[in-house]
């Protein structure tokens, strides 16, 4: 019988105490005498958050198919549990066996947003390992990060021993045999992690080293040993319908974000927003197959007790069987009485009648992304939505019932005039006017209710904005207030809510997200100084970095303010993702012309994922 980590009194203490335990339908146990290699799992924030991630169940699963693996789980104890443990020198411990994580091979850490990089230090501070990846030895774990922060690595690079560059379905086997196999026969540290470092994805920050221009720009990036490579290549899924799936998820004891059965019908995007990481780094568009899915959706289902299943993807509309799918789903789900969600889908007749039948009409509302408040500007970021579509979407939308409407936007895009930011509460005008024109009085069904809301733009490493500047806190707030007065300018004003993101958080993913490794001195200065949870809005606190970078003699404005010059080394370069930086700059001097990019299926605009052979690109297949 396993013993918990927790007493029963302090379990008592503290919120939500099941986040702590383990034991969840579907969790593995093992005898850990048995098997060869132990993986810890981390997410790193709290297990409400961490539970709903379907990258962290698919590798749970797939690592644990393989006998002499145990793949267990971590979270970020929140702070009532983070105090006690200090106190009481309690080391932190994965949920299955409730070891301490310093006993483990690999702690593997997700990364899948910046403001969690405080965490990080959390889980290794908590754990005992050293924070920083130099001072570790060789009892300690491998720290391996992976997730969409890894596209930019330097601003973490010090605390880590390796990087998972990629998605994970592809070479942790390869890395798992030669961690085995270099151990067994008695390997260093050191030698295990240069061989790692010649496995493709697999990018090792010790083995190389960053040199810098007088003025602080990247002067070069110069491997240090044989065994690291120029360039580390991206690894990616070819076959989606071959690759693992967990048709047992994890039930989780608390409620998490995500609560339901997650099924993932496609990766990549075929639109090619400027500004969207995600649709470049999950490029070429890959498929899974309708048979698949329905296969899955009948064991997951099955498997876990779930009573709602999602469809996942970054554009669900652009699955080649989307009809089938949704028709086949809600054959299914009607039957045993599962709700459906269908988020990411363009707001069109098809979806509209879909979604009638799916949803209670009384207590949904539509969302629409239309990123910018004028057309002008939504060519620049290539978004491949017009006015007439969002309007004919809207109208359809309120024949079929609905009166509440979301919309989602950015301020502070490049080339953003003042005629753009008013454009937002304009074009939410002309939609709630839209439905007084469309709808008699007498068909109604309740008032129209419009919600806006604007995140501010942060320019992402492998994107066509990753030359952009940002602005100071002062004008993305001076942008937010305008936005705001001009909605209360506006004839329907009482129909429409508008808010905004925060400026400082913002600014600080901008320093993240273009940040060198001289990011990382302030990231440990910073928890040091007690951040710790900066994605929570109640937690965060930005005097507290602000306090970091002045400690650390590091200028936040380098990363933020300046536009990049073309020929610029960037901090990511050593990276190769498929889609070539030659692409990456023509699609900017596109969006500076406000030419228009037409999507992957209409024509090929030769990006380079087709390197890749696989997928949507010419010689890849579907």
């Amino acid at each position: 019988m396993r013993k918990l980590a927790l007493s029963e009194e302090i379990l008592n203490t503290v919120e939500k105490p099941a986040r702590y335990v383990g034991g969840e339908l579907n969790s593995v146990m093992k005898d850990k005498e048995q098997v060869a290699l132990r993986f810890a799992f981390c997410f790193p924030d709290v297990y409400d958050i961490g539970m709903g991630n379907l990258g962290l169940q698919i590798l749970y699963d797939l690592f644990n198919r393989r006998p002499e693996v145990w793949c267990e789980r971590v979270y970020s104890p929140w702070p009532d549990l983070d105090r006690i443990m200090r106190e009481r020198q309690i080391p932190l411990f994965a949920l299955e066996s409730q070891d301490p994580i310093k006993e483990f091979d690999f702690l593997g850490i997700t990364l899948q947003y910046e403001m969690c990089y405080t965490n990080v230090l959390q889980v290794l501070d908590l754990s005992g390992i050293p924070l920083l990846a130099r001072e570790r030895g060789e009892e300690d774990p491998l720290v391996i990060g992976g997730g969409p922060c890894t596209y930019n690595p330097e601003p973490i690079a010090d605390f880590f021993d390796l990087f998972y560059i990629g998605e994970g379905e592809v070479v942790y086997d390869a890395l798992f045999d030669l961690t085995i196999r270099l151990k067994q026969a008695g390997a260093s540290r050191q030698e295990i992690l240069k061989a790692a470092a010649g496995i493709e994805g697999i990018y090792v920050p010790s083995l190389y080293a960053p040199r810098y221009h007088a003025d602080g720009t990247l002067a070069a990036f110069i491997p240090l040993c044989p065994e690291a490579p120029e360039k580390v290549r991206r690894v990616i899924v070819k076959d989606m319908d071959r690759a693992a799936y967990p048709e047992n998820p994890l039930v989780p004891f608390v409620r998490p974000v995500q609560d339901r059965v997650t099924l993932e019908i496609m990766r990549g995007c075929i639109r090619g927003c400027r500004f969207c990481q995600a649709g470049m780094v999950y490029r070429p568009v890959r498929e899974r197959s309708l048979e698949r899915l329905m296969a899955i959706a009948d064991h997951s289902l099955a498997g876990s007790g779930y009573d709602e299943i999602s469809l996942s993807s970054l554009s669900s509309s652009d699955y080649s069987d989307i009809a089938p799918l949704v028709t086949g789903l809600m054959e299914k789900c009607s039957r045993e009485h599962i709700n459906i969600s269908l988020p990411s889908l363009r707001i069109d007749a098809f979806s509209l009648d879909v979604m009638s039948k799916v949803q209670d009409v009384k207590k949904s509302s539509l969302t629409f992304a239309p990123e910018a408040g004028t057309q002008r500007l939504r060519n620049v970021i290539n978004k491949g939505l017009t006015e007439e579509d969002i309007m004919r979407g809207a109208a359809l939308a309120f024949h079929g019932g609905w009166t509440k409407v979301k919309f989602y936007f950015m301020l502070g895009l490049p080339t953003e005039e003042e005629s753009d930011m008013k454009g937002i509460p304009e074009l939410c005008q002309r939609v709630a006017s839209l439905f007084f024109d469309e709808i008699p009085k007498e068909e109604r069904k309740g008032k129209i209710q419009i919600t806006a809301s604007s995140s501010f733009f942060v320019p992402k490493p492998f994107t066509p904005f990753q030359w952009a500047k940002m602005e100071k806190k002062e004008e993305y707030l001076r942008r937010a207030h305008l936005v705001k007065d001009t909605f209360r300018a506006q004839v329907n004003a009482r129909s429409m809510h508008y808010e905004y993101h925060d400026a400082d958080v913002t600014v600080l993913e901008g320093v993240f997200a273009r940040g060198d490794r001289r990011i990382g001195q302030v990231i440990l200065r910073a928890y040091e100084l007690g951040a710790i949870f900066d994605a929570w809005t109640e937690r965060f606190d930005d005097a507290r970095w602000q306090q970091a970078f002045q400690d650390c003699g590091v200028d936040p404005d380098f990363y933020t303010m300046r536009e990049r010059p073309g020929e610029e080394l960037f901090p990511w370069d050593f990276i190769d993702i498929g889609v070539s930086k030659a692409f990456m700059r023509r699609e900017w001097e596109r969006a500076m012309e406000g030419i228009v990019t037409p999507n992957c299926r209409e024509q090929c605009s030769g990006c380079g994922a087709a390197s890749y052979g696989c997928g949507i690109c010419p010689g890849g297949g579907r």
